[in-house]
């Protein structure tokens, strides 16, 4: 099976012997490619073309983050999959209003349950946040498909901040201390685990979307714009839930 390799240390990704070789300033290594799913580098590398090149023939998406963690990009191989009638159904389901609606609500929905599991959970613990799953719970019941995608993001939006006010009561941690979500930049130690848990989430869907023929520039909830992709935060927004936020809270309170 494939892997997904994350690189930490400095050094320089090469070319060698028609595999991926890691030259470091502590140690050198090889990395098979076709051991490789996807590469996420996040400690200070310089890459060649022919490591490139490499990772194209074997359709091995890299993702790129800074000295600071922060993601920067992705080299996307070119498509494998592609499918001119897949790419036209999807801007049609785009185009089309009450098409795109549908779509978005689904994506919603599915955060918005995986949520109120995640609640569940924990309210089965002894955590006091049973009033916070029933207003979630109201507020997933307002969701329409005759409102705007504008309307819908709004609601999702009230769902995610008050999910927000339950992390001080699950985790317990002064250390690690909600106050209020903060992206750019995070303000704090928990907005930075979320901020950099969400940002592997969605280059996790992004991986994925490309092995299949569906276009990940074209989204639904999030609007298709100058942005390189938006259908993998779109499909993120299910899973954060449930892969990134219960991560960070085992992690705190396993002290790990």
């Amino acid at each position: 099976m494939k892997q997904i390799v994350y690189i930490m240390s400095k050094g320089e990704l090469k070319r060698k012997a028609n595999t991926l070789y890691l030259e470091g300033e502590e140690e050198s290594r090889y990395i098979p490619i076709n051991d490789i799913k996807e590469l996420y580098i996040i400690g200070e590398v310089n890459i060649t073309k022919k490591a490139l090149e490499l990772c194209t023939k074997h359709q091995v998406i890299v993702h790129f983050y800074n000295f600071y963690e922060y993601y920067t990009g992705s080299y996307y191989p070119r498509e494998h999959y592609n499918s001119g009638y897949m790419i036209l159904n999807q801007a049609a389901h785009y185009l089309d209003e009450n098409k795109r609606k549908v779509l978005a609500q689904k994506f919603i929905e599915g955060s918005a349950k995986n949520i109120l599991k995640v609640l569940q959970y924990y309210y089965s613990r002894g955590k006091d946040v049973l009033k916070i799953k029933e207003k979630i719970e109201v507020l997933l019941e307002t969701l329409e498909p005759r409102l705007e995608i504008e309307q819908m993001m709004a609601i999702e939006g009230k769902i995610r901040e008050t999910y927000y006010s339950a992390f001080d009561i699950i985790l317990e941690n002064k250390d690690f201390s909600f106050d209020k979500r903060t992206k750019r930049l995070p303000q704090n130690r928990l907005n930075s685990l979320i901020s950099f848990g969400n940002t592997l989430m969605y280059n996790c869907v992004l991986s994925e979307i490309y092995n299949t023929h569906l276009d990940p520039r074209i989204g639904y909830l999030h609007s298709t714009n100058n942005r390189r992709f938006t259908l993998n935060l779109d499909v993120a927004e299910i899973f954060k839930p449930v892969l990134v936020d219960r991560v960070i809270f085992s992690l705190i309170s396993n002290k790990c």
